[in-house]
């Protein structure tokens, strides 16, 4: 310990022995380093923060999805900064001002692309900023012109979804009715050739088609009516039933008085008139009543036959089934004598069917073709109704370009500090360094050692009072020059917090 404070000793003499090397040198250094970081130019920031939201009411058969608004949104955050974009920030701004040539505007595109930067800090939150430093102009210049740049890049962020999804939907819509106008055309030309090929060779069978296809529409159709030819058929033979358990006529009477024989033969034959089988009870109960009356004789002496009407009713019931049947059997023998010859017609030209199978394959394609064009014209014209009409995508302005008030670079106090430091410091080691290469020995113990022979002893600097006057004015001096360098940097301080508290 007592060895290093020896030689803590030492150095500290040897420089206190060149205090003003040391005090030059400390002011060299920080006049140099001061006047360099007052040619550094302040650096100004501007932010925003933008919200878009993308949420929708309207179903998603209006086009107007979330995920393709996010989508079209991410796109227009990478091209944001594209060299078209940052163009229209130059010339809308004071950039642009003086810029005449393509290769100036071109510069300042290309230096304003390193300033902005836009953030995404979550899928729909963007922080937009922009650094614009006082180079060739003042500070105030410079922090109105990176709030300008980032409202302007907040524009054309809004005009680019906006503007953008509307020009890109009238884009749509032109292509959409020239492809439409182009199709139906063609379906015009292809209807025209179809109906005149059908007219000429397929007129046989109803509906549209091919060979194979209307034969088929054919055996559905002669399935179709067989199915209600059994069911006519069979209600005739119901018909044919129930007249053949119906007696023509009924017994009556002379004496005006109602026979109750005839009568219940009548409501028995107006059950079996309505489709009533055998076996239901209103039927068996009146049966039964009528073997009651035959047994007891009742109306035997005075009964006479009358037109029975339920027959009669019965018997037209009968001509309308079997007229049924009859234009059944004539529609089924029809369709199949057509399907027949065009059997036989196919069989005769296989080329003919084969035409017209080709005709009818392109028409339907077309005609697909047709009515998707034209859906998707109508999806399309109603999404951009939506988007002009609808608040589909909103943008919320959270926090408004800031007007920067201090540079964010360089922090200039802190410089400031350093170089006074660094003065300080170079100063020291200076005057240390000088220390160490002089040929002088500050103690007797460093003389000894150097050269190697004993040393006596030493003498002791007697001074006069004059002298120490002297060192003492002197010593003033030197905390005056330490003191005005400080005072140096305060006063740099001051005037640096006057100028931040000066911009407009």
């Amino acid at each position: 310990m007592n060895g290093l404070y020896e030689e803590f000793r030492i150095a500290v003499h040897s420089v206190w022995q060149r205090r003003w090397i040391a005090m030059a040198i400390a002011w060299v250094i920080c006049l140099v380093g001061w006047l360099a970081v007052a040619m550094i130019p302040n650096t100004y920031e501007s932010q925003a923060k933008l919200f878009v939201q993308t949420k929708s009411i309207l179903p998603e058969n209006t086009g107007v999805n979330p995920a393709e608004q996010q989508k079209q949104i991410d796109t227009v955050q990478q091209t944001l900064t594209s060299a078209a974009n940052l163009e229209k920030v130059v010339r809308g701004t004071d950039l642009g001002k003086g810029l005449v040539t393509p290769r100036e505007i071109e510069g300042a595109v290309n230096g304003l692309r390193s300033a902005i930067k836009i953030k995404s800090e979550q899928s729909n939150l963007f922080e937009i900023s922009a650094t614009m430093t006082a180079s060739g102009r003042s500070d105030g210049e410079a922090a109105n012109l990176s709030r300008a740049v980032v409202q302007k890049l907040i524009d054309l962020f809004v005009e680019e979804n906006l503007a953008g999804g509307r020009g890109e939907t009238s884009d749509t819509l032109r292509f959409l009715n020239e492809q439409i106008a182009k199709r139906q055309k063609e379906l015009e030309i292809a209807e025209q050739k179809r109906v005149k090929f059908e007219t000429e060779n397929l007129g046989m069978l109803p509906g549209m088609g091919s060979v194979s296809q209307r034969l088929e529409q054919g055996r559905v159709e002669i399935n179709q009516i067989d199915s209600q030819l059994i069911a006519a058929q069979s209600a005739l033979a119901a018909i044919n039933g129930q007249i053949a358990g119906t007696p023509q006529t009924i017994a009556g009477g002379t004496t005006g008085a109602v026979n109750p024989l005839a009568q219940a033969q009548g409501e028995l034959a107006g059950m079996k008139a309505r489709g009533l089988t055998d076996q239901h009870p209103d039927v068996q109960a009146i049966k039964n009543q009528i073997a009651a009356l035959k047994a007891a004789g009742a109306g035997a002496s005075t009964a006479y036959g009358v037109p029975n009407p339920a027959y009669s009713s019965l018997v037209s019931m009968k001509a309308e089934r079997q007229a049924a049947v009859s234009a059944l059997q004539q529609r089924k023998a029809s369709l199949q004598g057509e399907m027949n010859a065009m059997v036989a017609k196919q069989i005769q030209e296989p080329g003919v069917a084969a035409e017209q199978a080709r005709i009818a394959r392109d028409y339907e394609v077309l005609k697909a073709q047709y009515d998707k064009l034209l859906a998707d014209r109508e999806q399309v014209r109603l999404r951009g109704q939506v988007e002009t009409q609808t608040d589909a995508v909103r943008f919320d302005l959270i926090t408004p370009p800031s007007s920067p008030r201090t540079p964010i670079a360089p922090k200039r106090p802190l410089l400031l500090a350093a170089v006074l430091f660094a003065g300080i410091a170079g100063g020291i080691g200076g005057a240390f360094a000088l220390g160490q290469l002089s040929a002088s020995y500050p103690t007797s113990a460093k003389l000894e050692a150097a050269s190697g022979l004993p040393v006596i002893g030493s003498i002791s600097q007697m001074l006069t009072q004059a002298q120490r006057d002297e060192r003492k004015r002197k010593l003033r001096i030197y905390i005056g020059s330490g003191g005005a360098l400080v005072g140096v940097f305060l006063v740099l301080l001051i005037i640096e917090f006057i100028q931040r508290g000066s911009v407009v």
